[in-house]
């Protein structure tokens, strides 16, 4: 293949991978590990769960760690030249553990609650959404081949999953618990899939949908496993089922087939 037609394979790709079951199921999965290692860090290792004191130092400091790592990751990936499978889930496990401890942050540390963080956090995704179609005139994953739709995508991920967490916690801590949460976000999806294939509802907009809902899922998934029994929970380790999560995703990297999606021109 020439330099021409190279240029031309190029431009038709974009840097984040196709949408596809197998997507879903390691998005699901990194979310889940986001949670658990959120929380391995921010609440054991930081030491959350000794006092209101060290909670907003944990948290903070959790979120600097994440949100440090974040932006490295994003930087690289703004700088490949190609999707990357290893780079791009990195990438989304950073934006799901950053958004872990900033929206425990938010909700708890700020004293907002989950009613306040939920919607502060809904109004920053909406947000982003909007800048970014009115500066590219798409918000499509399509888009996702130049710099400045990175940009916003990676900041909207970064939204959504801290908006799925305070979603979550929300929900599981009501009368439903653990399981019943996990029931609901479970069931929001599969009637998002089912508007996919059969209504005419902007598939833009359900994949938006179905994104934000998956980090709700995960992250009552990843509390069921590690939060005491007391409270609806296994109590397992937080770091061992991060480390079995994390092994699983690695896994799922190298043997599910990953192919970079498709582009379309933006403007």
């Amino acid at each position: 293949m020439d330099d021409a037609g190279a240029a031309r394979l190029s431009g038709a790709l974009t840097k984040v991978p196709a949408v596809t079951f197998g997507f879903w199921v390691l998005k699901i999965l990194a979310t889940t590990f986001g949670e658990t290692m959120g929380d391995t860090v921010s609440m054991s290792w930081l030491g959350e769960t000794s006092g209101q004191a060290s909670a907003v130092n944990g948290y903070l400091v959790g979120t600097a760690i994440f949100g440090g790592l974040l932006a490295v990751l994003v930087w690289a990936q703004i700088r490949a030249r190609r999707f990357h499978p290893f780079l791009y889930w990195a990438t989304i496990i950073a934006s799901t553990t950053a958004g872990t401890t900033l929206a425990d942050f938010a909700t708890r540390s700020l004293g907002i609650g989950y009613p306040g963080g939920s919607l502060l956090l809904l109004g920053l995704v909406l947000a982003s959404l909007l800048v970014w179609h009115r500066a590219l005139g798409s918000i499509s994953v399509a888009s996702v081949h130049e710099p400045r739709a990175e940009l916003y995508y990676w900041l909207t991920i970064t939204f959504s999953q801290t908006l799925g967490t305070a979603l979550g916690d929300w929900v599981a801590d009501g009368s439903l618990g653990y399981a019943g949460a996990a029931a609901i976000f479970g069931g929001a999806l599969a009637l998002v899939a089912a508007a996919y294939f059969w209504t005419r509802i902007s598939h833009v907009a359900l994949f938006w949908l179905a994104f934000i809902l998956t980090r709700p899922l995960g992250a009552v998934v990843g509390d069921f496993l590690d939060k005491p029994v007391s409270h609806g929970g296994l109590e397992l380790s937080r770091l061992a089922a991060s480390l079995v999560l994390g092994a699983a995703i690695v896994l799922l990297v190298l043997f599910v087939p990953q192919r970079a999606g498709r582009a379309a021109a933006t403007g």
